[in-house]
């Protein structure tokens, strides 16, 4: 069991797009192993990549006894549904923000053998997969919230024993139309 720390807010890693991945080797199905131990040691709901420092397109979940990965994930949303409610990430420790997110998810991308697979998900896992998606875009779920819930959001960092007054993360808008997640399904 290898079981990482999570990088936190702040880390450039966290905001810098990932790479997709090219070839599905021994070190990939390692990448997958690790995120997987790291996340149920963690006890969250999905965990990317980039959140261990390495900046590939990939990610684990596990919501509502469902475990998985999909790499090099590309997302559809079937419908205009939404859900808004509470949202935390293992980057920002403690911090929870209703976050308005699609309802419905269909996720296509690879498995750690690169085979093709499709996931679709509603409620929790549709909530999971957009927030793993959008961490390997480099945008955090913070990027997604309204003026005055990144506000409260930012007031909690700012509160929490984790932060770095010296090194104060920055909060940069979403780069999706109004906050919401991206209409055409591409990135979350």
């Amino acid at each position: 069991m290898t079981v990482l720390p999570i990088r936190l807010f702040g880390d450039p890693v966290l905001r810098t797009p990932a790479e997709p991945v090219v070839d599905f080797d021994k070190e990939l199905r390692q990448l997958v192993t690790d995120l997987t131990d790291t996340l149920r040691q963690q006890q969250g709901s999905g965990l990317a990549a980039p959140q261990l420092g390495v900046g590939v397109r990939a990610f684990v979940f596990d919501v509502d006894d469902v475990e998985g990965h999909v790499i090099n994930p590309v997302l559809d949303f079937p419908d205009e549904d939404e859900q808004d409610g509470p949202e935390g990430c293992l980057s920002i420790p403690g911090v929870y923000v209703d976050t308005r997110r699609r309802m419905n998810v269909v996720a296509r991308g690879f498995n750690q053998h690169g085979d093709p697979v499709q996931l679709i998900g509603s409620g929790l896992m549709a909530r999971c997969v957009q927030h793993e998606t959008d961490h390997l875009d480099g945008v955090l779920f913070l990027d997604r919230l309204d003026a005055g819930r990144r506000k409260q959001a930012m007031r909690e960092i700012r509160q929490a024993d984790w932060y770095d007054p010296d090194a104060p993360p920055t909060v940069k808008l979403s780069p999706h139309p109004g906050g919401q997640p991206n209409p055409l399904g591409l990135g979350g």
